[in-house]
């Protein structure tokens, strides 16, 4: 009978999970107080004992420093701040989409004012704007038609919206990339 070989993972400790109290492994640490200055180097039962005289915990802040960084403080509050801190900068984070309008060569005027009204709504919401001008057959040798409503395009929404990449032909297609002003 053949057997398998299993691999057993040696790190136990997730990197965003941090140890407390007994968890921390180290025979010393540098300690710093819960009013945030610094106590010193010094052995993990006194840290421990000094954390429990004060009815908080052990928190390793910083496991790769020599010896490591541990810090009295509320272990609970810790974890909910950090959370917070993470929450807030994915709040501040917007991501900017990129909407797409299509036309074609030979799309009509009162066409073109639609499709610049719904990029002026996409454009007010912070997005940019990609016009893909579409060749359908025979359409292709259009070429200065598509020119010539690609600057319809741009002179339309001018109040509005700024050309930030400029027209580039990608085989049956021509792209253009217009954002906020």
């Amino acid at each position: 009978m053949l057997r398998r070989e299993v691999k057993i993972s040696t790190k136990r400790v997730k990197q965003d999970q941090t140890r407390v109290n007994k968890g921390i492994r180290a025979t010393e640490v540098r300690v710093i107080g819960s009013d945030g200055g610094q106590i010193g180097v010094l052995p993990i039962a006194e840290a421990l004992r000094i954390a429990e005289s004060e009815a908080l915990d052990l928190v390793e802040v910083s496991p790769e420093a020599k010896p490591p960084v541990c810090k009295i403080m509320d272990h609970g509050k810790y974890k909910y701040e950090l959370t917070k801190k993470k929450q807030e900068a994915k709040r501040k984070q917007k991501s900017v989409q990129i909407k797409e309008i299509k036309v074609r060569p030979k799309t009509d005027d009162h066409d073109l004012e639609t499709k610049v009204r719904h990029m002026e709504k996409f454009i007010s919401n912070g997005d940019k704007v990609k016009i893909t001008l579409v060749f359908r057959g025979r359409e292709f040798m259009l070429k200065e038609q598509a020119n010539i409503i690609l600057e319809k395009i741009v002179e339309m929404s001018k109040d509005f919206a700024q050309v930030e990449q400029f027209p580039k032909f990608e085989g049956r297609f021509i792209t253009m990339l217009l954002g906020p002003k």
